[in-house]
Formats: structure tokens, C-alpha cells, sequence
């Protein structure tokens, strides 16, 4: 597979996620939903995207814990994509479904940076009562929140084990968690590889 292929794959992919999160924040009020099926909304959220929700504020609430994590996923975003240029000059030698999974995972963790890179210095912050706009940013580079929108309250899970808390939402509907497109290019894709390509891995 060539590497220009794979990159232009890795860009619809972004400019997918991308399109959706910025019709997501122009058009909703955060926290207001969209019904699209009695088991499927758009609910738009922000995620502020710090490690384990860490925020370590010091001096005006500065939050070292979220700019460390950012640097540490570019980071890992220019490893990411070293091994997958140098992937397709192995030829035959790496499957195109690894480089394709890998393309995925590149395209999810892009999504998602872009948000905290970029949002807070180009949009107004959203409100539970307003729409974002273009403008005058809430943040700083590196400091804006990620927007997640896919929430899927199948059905209520009363009494939950303590150790399964984390599938359900404050309502106990399940499956609680809400996410983006970028998130489903990497769980889809990490289920992949795991399922179809572990042969390659364990070489």
C-alpha cells in the first residue's frame, strides 16, 4: 500500500470527525440532545481530555496535567505515523489491514487533538443555554475541550456492580459513556487488529 493513499485515507477520515464536531457545536446548547432512535442520540458533551481527569493547577489554576498529556499524544502521533511510512516500504511484509487499523488509531488520536489544540482559540465557550460560535476563543493552545456527541442509552442496568459502574451513565442507563468519531476510528480499529492481526504482532 502507498503511503499517499494511506494519508489521504488518515485525512477523510479526520475531516469526517471533524465536519460532525463542528456542526455538533454550532448548532447544540451543551448538554442538549437530539433524538435519533429510542436507543440512539446526539447529546453533545465536552471532555476536557486531562489524564484520569487530572488537573494539576498551580498559580491562577494552570493545568500541567492536560498540556503534558497533549505533547506526550503528538508525540505519540509522530511515532504512529514514522511506522506507518515506514510500514508501506516493507511491501508485502506488513498486511494492509495492520497499516489500515493503524491509519484508523493515527486519524482518532488527530480528531481528538485538534479539539484540545485548537477549539478553545477558535470558538466561544459553550454554555448549557447558548451555541458556540466562531470568535474570540475561551482557552489557549493545547487547552481546548474535545466534543463527544454519540450516546447510546440502550437500556437501565439498576443495581450495577461496583466494578461495572463505569458502563453506565449518572441514570444507570447503559451504555452510559458518550464519544466521537475519532473514538470509534480507534476502538474499532485496536478491536481489529486484536481480532485479525495478532499473527502479525506476535512475530
Amino acid at each position: 500500500m502507498k503511503f499517499k493513499n494511506l494519508t489521504l485515507f488518515v485525512l477523510l477520515l479526520i475531516i469526517a470527525d471533524q465536519l460532525l464536531k463542528v456542526w455538533i457545536k454550532t448548532h447544540l446548547a451543551l448538554g442538549e440532545a437530539i433524538p435519533v432512535f429510542e436507543w440512539f442520540q446526539l447529546r453533545f458533551v465536552e471532555n476536557n481530555g486531562a489524564a484520569f481527569g487530572m488537573q494539576i493547577a498551580s498559580n491562577g489554576g494552570y493545568d500541567w496535567g492536560k498540556l503534558i498529556l497533549g505533547l506526550f499524544r503528538i508525540s505519540m502521533v509522530g511515532v504512529l505515523t514514522y511506522a506507518l511510512w515506514k510500514g508501506c516500504h516493507m511491501g508485502k511484509k506488513v498486511p494492509k489491514g495492520v497499516l489500515v487499523g493503524g491509519a484508523m488509531v493515527l486519524a482518532g488520536a488527530l480528531g481528538n487533538i485538534i479539539d484540545s489544540a485548537f477549539y478553545g482559540m477558535i470558538f466561544t465557550a459553550s454554555t448549557p443555554m447558548t451555541v458556540a460560535t466562531l470568535g474570540e476563543g475561551y482557552s489557549s493552545f493545547m487547552f481546548g475541550r474535545v466534543v463527544d456527541m454519540f450516546y447510546f442509552p440502550l437500556f437501565k442496568w439498576e443495581n450495577v456492580p461496583g466494578f461495572l459502574s463505569f458502563l453506565v451513565d449518572r441514570d444507570n442507563y447503559f451504555f452510559g459513556a458518550i464519544f466521537n468519531l475519532a473514538d470509534a476510528y480507534i476502538s474499532v480499529a485496536v478491536v481489529y487488529l486484536l481480532l485479525f492481526q495478532h499473527k502479525f504482532f506476535n512475530k
